[in-house]
């Protein structure tokens, strides 16, 4: 995990759930690489833009900075080139429900073979607290979680920022998964939405679905609101193995495409 730190100074918040967030990433990259399941040099990170972007600068991993809401198209793209890398993908509530909706729903789709950490404190952060698509305010709020595994997301979790062992766990499992994992990370922003005390008392842990429809009924049973009285469900949801997208594509199984294209350049 040591060798996971950068010198880069944390900006975040004092206190900020993200803290948790990393901590979790570190503990789930540093367990795949001493169990020998991945190299850290095939592992690569994308973020969005918002506060959770922010999470690049601390870990020394290979990564990309994306555009807002674009992510998931930018993580696809680099699985594309070379399948053999693990890439695992950073966004914030706003970053991947609002901007980037289309490329969340197409990314089910596909069944890429990619990790979605998505960072939701219900609250565009970074621009100081305007609504997002779960924001407890908004009237026409939606559940992100039961529209992916519609659209076919093969794994499908809910994380809280402030368990680290727990959130580590699901990070973990996400990446060994071949196929498009999602993980939900629900976390009060301690500025413009801190619901820390709501999540103390609602936050329960599930065991894992024996059917998709299982799984929508437990998603569902939370709609997003703060002044709920239902649970807040967390843990694996669904996991199913099904075709990666990736892999319909012969041509990706025999060579890296970065690699044929770096050979055509200096041919």
């Amino acid at each position: 995990m040591d060798n996971l730190e950068t010198t880069v100074p944390k900006t975040w918040c004092p206190g900020c759930p993200n803290f948790g967030v990393l901590a979790a990433v570190k503990q789930a990259v540093g367990s795949l690489e001493q169990e020998k399941f991945l190299k850290r040099k095939d592992l690569v990170a994308v973020t969005g833009i918002g506060c959770h972007g922010k999470i690049y600068d601390y870990l020394n991993l290979n990564g990309f900075y994306s555009l807002h809401g674009r992510s998931l198209s930018t993580m696809l793209g680099i699985k594309i080139g070379n399948p053999k890398l693990k890439v695992v993908g950073f966004m914030g509530d706003g970053d991947a429900y609002a901007e980037g909706m289309a490329h969340l729903i197409h990314t089910c789709r596909y069944n890429a073979d990619l990790t979605a950490i998505i960072h939701n404190n219900q609250t565009f952060a970074l621009t100081t607290g305007q609504e997002t698509p779960t924001s407890d305010e908004n009237e026409f709020r939606f559940n992100p979680l039961s529209l992916a595994l519609e659209a076919g997301a093969s794994f499908v979790a809910r994380g809280y920022a402030l368990d680290i062992p727990h959130l580590s766990d699901l990070i973990k499992k996400a990446v060994a998964h071949r196929g498009f994992s999602i993980i939900e990370v629900v976390q009060p922003c301690l500025v413009f939405q801190d619901n820390a005390e709501f999540f103390k008392e609602k936050i329960t842990k599930v065991d894992q679905a024996k059917s998709k429809n299982e799984a929508l009924e437990i998603i569902r049973s939370w709609d997003y609101s703060v002044s709920s009285k239902d649970k807040v469900p967390t843990g694996l949801f669904y996991q199913e193995k099904k075709p990666c997208f990736e892999n319909q594509w012969t041509n990706l199984e025999r060579k890296p495409l970065t690699q044929e294209r770096l050979k055509s350049w200096f041919a």
